[in-house]
């Protein structure tokens, strides 16, 4: 699983480097002394967000490790996501520190509802594009254990990209509201799942 993880944001990360780059030219002269973003574009802002994603989720099976245990030639627990988030990104010269809420339904297979806070922390491309990590908490309830089933708990970790190429209409981080593409690979606990997601974020 954790193999599998590495090669899956390594190959998400490269594919983003082309859209990224379309990013290069200057979009906003900074004042004198300000310490600016990759492109030369607006150093510092606050960018509130909303956005909705689809994606899948595939927990361990194995005895013991998954998220409750799997027994041995039982049913995988896995599903279709569809997810919305809140946050809010404050770039810092050529980085940027944010945090989010999340709340993601089931809608096919095991997982009922999953919610969740995070803090993100990365690189900035340009004045669209986003490299990111992030570190938070999140809770997952599962339907196939019925309505009184608790929800499990624990640390999530994940990583991701964001691109808003201009050249179809897509604007920057410190620019005027627009949107932005994200792709994002988390996992629950210690590798305890796989968690791909691809959606939208816009920005006012």
């Amino acid at each position: 699983m954790i193999r599998i993880l590495r090669f899956t944001c390594i190959a998400a990360l490269c594919t983003a480097g082309p859209v990224l780059a379309q990013d290069a030219a200057p979009t906003t002269d900074p004042a004198p002394g300000e310490i600016a973003a990759p492109d030369g574009s607006k150093a510092f802002g606050f960018e509130p967000y909303v956005g909705i994603m689809g994606g899948w989720e595939s927990f361990d099976r194995r005895v013991g490790y998954g998220v409750p245990e799997t027994p041995l030639g039982g049913k995988k627990l896995q599903g279709a996501l569809v997810q919305g988030v809140l946050g809010a990104n404050v770039p810092l010269g050529p980085v940027f520190i944010g945090a989010e809420g999340n709340v993601a339904k089931g809608v096919d297979g095991a997982i009922d509802w999953e919610y969740g806070v995070a803090g993100r922390f990365g690189f900035r491309a340009g004045d669209s594009g986003l490299f990111y990590g992030k570190v938070g908490y999140q809770w997952v309830n599962f339907d196939r254990f019925g309505n009184n089933s608790r929800d499990y708990h624990a640390i999530s970790y994940g990583i991701g990209v964001e691109a808003g190429p201009k050249d179809i209409g897509l604007q920057g981080i410190t620019g005027s509201a627009g949107f932005r593409l994200r792709a994002e690979v988390s996992t629950f606990g210690p590798a305890r799942s796989f968690r791909p997601m691809l959606g939208v974020v816009t920005h006012f």
